[in-house]
């Protein structure tokens, strides 16, 4: 996978995330298993509506898949590939931080 896309996508898992009730919905989906806005909304203390613009997010960063249910509803799961592909930019990075950091703590030290 290039860098940039690398990059990219990492940056919508990480803007994603930066929101509590995000985190809070994919921790939900996470231990509940794929669920409906309305089935989110009543495991947790946010509106319907909210929940739905906040899963229309997690969607475009790739965190949930919107699967077509029964009657018009969607069902959403979860979807790990951004989340390690944000991982490995972390890792990525802690290496690129790693020999500078042992250079500066060989010249304090």
């Amino acid at each position: 996978m290039a860098a940039d896309h690398l990059e990219a996508v990492a940056q919508e898992v990480f803007a994603a995330l930066a929101d509590p009730t995000r985190r809070q919905l994919l921790a939900a989906l996470a231990s509940g298993g794929p669920a409906t806005a309305t089935d989110l909304a009543a495991r947790l203390p946010i509106t319907r509506q909210a929940i739905a613009k906040h899963l229309v997010l997690l969607a475009e960063a790739g965190l949930v898949v919107a699967e077509p249910g029964e009657r018009r509803r969607v069902r959403y799961r979860l979807d790990s590939a951004p989340m390690k592909v944000a991982q490995q930019f972390l890792a990525a990075l802690a290496r690129d931080w790693d020999g500078p950091l042992a250079a500066l703590r060989d010249h304090l030290g």
